[in-house]
């Protein structure tokens, strides 16, 4: 894994991201040069014209992130991949469009569009048939040794039988410290030199899953270890790492406390998130003001009720605040006290199944950003009577009150609609990463995502 601004990329999507953006690049090239020959155009030098070949590759290439081109479906299946670039070039062709016609002197890019385009489907599905290969070779992952073989340990040997993980399970290191769970495991007893088997091995990272430390913990063996130049991490940090969430059954408070993460320097990057969500929120209720409107008058007549709603959530350092949505349940939905929304939920409308598949009943929360009691990315905010409830069940759960909730967020472009008190441990999960490693980079990727959920919303309720 490569970290960026704080946040876990995967090697391989680092280095397939990399290449398609040349590409990318390449397609603009390549058309425009097609398309000035047609037209019997003189081909000026690239140095002139730098500005659309980098509009043109970013603004695809941003689409192909937010649609899902990156993901783990994508990155193993080829006819998956296919279908995600399909749209999201599709929808490059939209974004072009409009940035064209608002740039001036782009005539000539504006015709040979389809020619970039129709390039880069090509360029960019013999990239994943070329590389895609490569990718999923040992050759490119981590060599990854486990000191341990209990429980802690057979969690990073679930990992290692994922698709998509980024290491190889080279081998496991009984340490006295428990029972035995890995049964392939090592002995210590059994290695007179630590750290000359992990050399012999060519092991290049080393994970402590111990499940008890004290008597166990090998100090001058991985001292040893790293000195040689190997990583040594412990399962918290690797657990972080592997699955981009703070695991619950592993973390201590002393590893919250000493890891990397909850920055002080964050405080300018809040600055400019809340500069982001005033100008951002009051664009978006001037241009969606029609649709709320519409969609409000529409639930009227759908079912009798207000068609707006107001429900209080628990906000930034524990606050209570009023949000505003559309309504798409039934006047009685709670008349026997607050519930977790179910699949299928019999107490949503007609209406209410559409717009919240689309999350338009959403779209009034600008409001609460406008204001500043939420802000577009951070953790979901939940109803007080389920935080009152979870808080007594849930180890750090009012950590994730440190930061404005939002609209979309880690946990929700990540996990399905939380229905129950284990959904609401799995969210957390996502919403201690977010809170621990917030960046406006890590905003930047979750808002593009966010598009993968509305246009596949396999988590809405």
């Amino acid at each position: 894994m490569f970290r960026l601004f704080k946040h876990y990329v995967p090697h391989a999507v680092l280095l397939l991201g990399f290449f398609d953006l040349a590409l990318l690049g390449l397609a603009a090239e390549i058309g425009w040069v097609w398309r000035a020959h047609e037209i019997g155009m003189a081909v000026e030098p690239l140095s002139q014209r730098p500005l659309p070949i980098a509009t043109f590759a970013l603004l695809v290439h941003m689409a192909m992130i937010a649609v899902g081109v990156y993901g783990p479906d994508s990155l193993q299946s080829l006819r998956f991949a296919a279908a995600r670039l399909l749209v999201a070039i599709s929808l490059g062709v939209i974004l072009l469009s409009v940035t064209y016609f608002i740039l001036p002197g782009t005539t000539l890019w504006r015709s040979n569009s389809l020619y970039a385009m129709g390039l880069s489907i090509v360029f960019l599905i013999g990239n994943r048939i070329i590389l895609g290969g490569l990718l999923g070779t040992t050759a490119f992952k981590r060599r990854l040794m486990v000191l341990g073989a209990g429980k802690r340990a057979q969690r990073v040997q679930d990992l290692s039988e994922r698709p998509d993980a980024g290491f190889v399970l080279v081998g496991f290191v009984a340490m006295n410290d428990g029972p035995l769970v890995v049964e392939e495991a090592i002995n210590r007893d059994a290695i007179k030199n630590l750290a000359k088997h992990v050399e012999n091995l060519n092991v290049t990272e080393v994970v402590l899953a111990l499940e008890e430390r004290r008597n166990a913990l090998p100090l001058n063996d991985l001292l040893r270890i790293k000195t040689t130049g190997v990583h040594v991490n412990d399962l918290s940090t690797f657990l972080e790492r592997e699955t981009g969430r703070v695991d619950l059954d592993t973390v201590n408070p002393s590893w919250l406390i000493f890891s990397d993460g909850f920055s002080a320097g964050r405080r300018i990057s809040t600055i400019a998130k809340r500069m982001f969500d005033l100008v951002v929120s009051s664009i978006l209720l001037v241009l969606t003001a029609p649709i709320i409107l519409l969609f409000a008058l529409l639930v009227k007549l759908d079912s009798k009720g207000p068609a707006f709603f107001k429900q209080e959530r628990v906000g930034l350092y524990g606050q209570p605040f009023e949000i505003v949505k559309l309504r798409s349940m039934r006047t009685d939905a709670e008349v026997d006290g607050a519930q977790w929304a179910q699949k299928n939920d019999p107490r949503v409308t007609r209406l209410g199944r559409f717009i919240r598949k689309v999350r338009i009943d959403e779209l009034p929360q600008a409001w609460s950003v406008l204001k500043g009691d939420m802000s577009f990315v951070g953790p979901r905010p939940e109803r007080p009577e389920f935080v009152a409830d979870l808080e007594t069940k849930m180890r750090y759960y009012n950590e994730r009150h440190m930061v404005k909730p939002g609209i979309t967020g880690w946990a929700q472009i990540n996990y399905p609609y939380g229905a129950s008190v284990e959904d609401a441990r799995h969210k957390l999960e996502y919403d201690l990463y977010y809170a621990k490693n917030y960046t406006p980079f890590l905003d930047l990727l979750i808002i593009l995502q966010t598009l993968r959920v509305v246009l596949w919303p396999d988590g809405a309720r």
